[in-house]
């Protein structure tokens, strides 16, 4: 009788690996993923090439506030999103082609205070609002219109409230204060560095120094978990490395093409902490409250000073790159409100006799609005310039400003024609 070759099911012994595979498998998964890593790191290093900071050898730490040097010529840039862009001071300091002396004989002039977009950070001077806005106030006017531009990294609210000297010394016909969302945010820590031992010459330890890495993450942790869920909280804390760090080539590639989708880039924006996106919702936090407090301390200064030498001070706010693409959208979150910040500046600035030039409803004509800003870093391109300008120049020509009105008494009256 010849065996059966057949077994059972309990007798199929299965087929170990050998020792070596073991350890070779886990290697080749590991050689596999660094491949595909380190060439993503390549191509975003290609794409987006990192750029020296060059540019602050432009300014100098003037108490708190940065101040350009005079008659430099830098190129540079702050983050791998923006091209490396010239910036070229005159000798006073300030990026603007006109000179430090006073104004020519019949122009009204024009001086832009605020930070980096008023500066134009990553744009060409020729390029910027400074340039562009004067040109389309005459071509709307028929004036001659000069604008002499002061804006400077970190020349936030308080610090030109401080320095309004410098402001008037330009001898302005017209202040234009251009405002950010973040220049709202950083006042309250400009007052924290003034008020600090080292700023005091006490010396001393900053308190935030006087924490170690580990209890500050912790306590940034426990702050956002109270507030939000654990996706968010991890969403929070990871933005937060890249503003403290730097972000990678790979993540900006990353990020450049994530947020090619306008609603997954609004959602991803509002996940955000409250200091970066809290702006956007429709009843302010206590911190928002704050800030604007703080703010409207700064705007009065700014106004009283402008009022005592005679000179009318207009105040625009620049939406950020989500909260223009919210208002293009038509639609957002409940419990957000991408107008509610300029309605508070608004109040704010004409309660103490300003003039606020609104811009922001004129985003709601233009399609896909961020693609006008650099999609990582969040400033405005030069198309965004363009855009901001031109709004900004119907703004200005529609009797808010007497002196620029299109039918100003003060232009000729053109003649009939028969």
């Amino acid at each position: 009788m010849t065996p059966s070759n057949a077994t059972g099911h309990d007798e199929i012994k299965e087929v170990e690996l050998p020792r070596r595979d073991w350890i070779l498998l886990p290697l080749i998964s590991l050689f596999t993923i660094a491949v595909v890593v380190g060439s993503t790191e390549l191509i975003a290093r290609h794409l987006f090439p990192q750029t020296k900071k060059t540019i602050y050898a432009m300014v100098h730490d003037s108490s708190v506030a940065m101040r350009g040097y005079p008659n430099v010529v830098c190129r540079g840039s702050n983050n791998h999103d923006i091209p490396a862009t010239e910036y070229r001071l005159n000798s006073c300091g300030h990026r603007t082609s006109l000179g430090c002396g006073p104004r020519s004989t019949g122009v009204y002039r024009m001086v832009l205070v605020g930070s980096s977009v008023a500066l134009g950070e990553g744009v060409p001077m020729e390029k910027t609002i400074a340039a562009l806005l004067p040109k389309e106030i005459s071509q709307q006017t028929g004036r001659k219109v000069e604008l002499y531009n002061e804006g400077m990294w970190s020349e936030v609210p308080h610090v030109i409230a401080q320095n309004f000297n410098v402001v008037q010394a330009a001898n302005p016909d017209m202040i234009l204060w251009v405002l950010t969302p973040h220049d709202i945010t950083v006042t309250p820590l400009t007052l924290d560095a003034e008020n600090s031992p080292q700023a005091a010459g006490k010396g001393g330890t900053a308190p935030g120094q006087q924490a170690g890495f580990l209890l500050r993450l912790w306590r940034r942790v426990k702050e956002s978990l109270s507030t939000k869920s654990v996706p968010d909280t991890i969403g929070e804390l990871w933005q937060h490395a890249l503003d403290d760090y730097g972000t990678p080539p790979s993540v900006i590639l990353l990020q450049h093409v994530l947020y090619e989708s306008q609603s997954q880039y609004v959602k991803s924006y509002l996940r955000r902490g409250d200091d970066d996106a809290g702006f956007l919702q429709a009843h302010l936090s206590p911190q928002w409250q704050s800030f604007l407090q703080a703010f409207n301390t700064d705007a009065a200064r700014v106004e009283a000073q402008a009022k005592a030498a005679g000179v009318p001070l207009v105040v625009v706010l620049v939406p950020s790159r989500a909260q223009a693409a919210m208002i293009s959208m038509g639609e957002w979150p409940a419990g957000y409100d991408p107008y509610k910040l300029g309605d508070e500046l608004r109040s704010i600035i004409v309660s103490h006799g300003g003039i606020y030039a609104d811009i922001l409803p004129g985003f709601r004509t233009i399609p896909n609005p961020e693609q006008y800003y650099f999609p990582v870093d969040g400033h405005p391109n030069t198309e965004g310039h363009e855009i901001i300008a031109n709004l900004l120049a119907k703004a200005l020509t529609n009797a808010s400003v007497p002196a620029l009105s299109a039918t100003s008494p003060t232009q000729p009256t053109p003649a009939k024609v028969n």
